[in-house]
């Protein structure tokens, strides 16, 4: 009798598995216009249409991608010319997180089908994100050596960081920007890391004689 029992409810469980799995690729009927007839789509083909990103996400990505290669430009010539044994530590962190961040925003912006590269000014030049150093600060730190090096790195390195911590703010200004999970998640990272950089920046800032 249990045996009886147990093969009942294996038929009815294959019956019941087999129409889920009928249900589940039927095709969809698509009732057509009046005077039309009805038209059937395969349910591979029923996908939720792909989200647009807010402009202002692509832009910040973009502008953000400008603004870390110029820091990693600035910890290259650290490595020849500061003085500071744990600068050149942190330093080497920050290239190494802005780097990976680097390739994370490329790859985010190429798999929405969006430019890596921001779109030039008139005079056909990258734009200048908040914070970033002018050519002349950037020649001036090329020339400089030793502890005058360190402190020109420092001093432009915070200038970077909160040029960055700007860029986050205007982001989120936007009505409807940083909504993505990603973005959002992102550049309050960017934010919380750059912040507390600056504060050890600041701290070795004070002690170069």
């Amino acid at each position: 009798m249990a045996l009886r029992v147990n093969s009942l409810s294996v038929l009815l469980l294959c019956a019941a598995t087999g129409a889920a799995q009928q249900q589940k690729s039927a095709p969809i009927v698509q009732p057509g216009a009046p005077g039309k007839s009805t038209r059937t789509i395969a349910p591979a083909a029923v996908k939720p249409a792909a989200k647009s990103p807010a402009q202002a996400d692509v832009e910040f990505m973009q502008g953000m991608i400008h603004h870390h290669a110029q820091a990693v430009e600035m910890v290259d010539l650290l490595r020849t010319r500061g003085a500071s044994k744990a600068l050149q530590a942190l330093g080497e962190r920050m290239t190494i997180s802005q780097s990976d961040e680097i390739e994370f925003m490329k790859k985010w912006l190429r798999d929405r089908s969006k430019p890596v590269m921001m779109a030039h000014d008139a005079s056909n030049k990258m734009p200048m994100m908040p914070g970033m150093l002018t050519p002349e600060q950037m020649e001036e730190l090329g020339k400089a050596k030793g502890a005058a090096f360190d402190r020109l790195f420092l001093t432009g390195m915070i200038q970077h960081h909160t040029g960055a911590l700007v860029m986050v703010d205007d982001l989120f200004a936007v009505p409807g920007a940083g909504q993505d999970s990603t973005i959002y998640d992102f550049a309050t990272d960017i934010d919380n890391t750059q912040r507390a950089e600056i504060e050890v920046m600041r701290g070795l800032l004070k002690e170069i004689k």
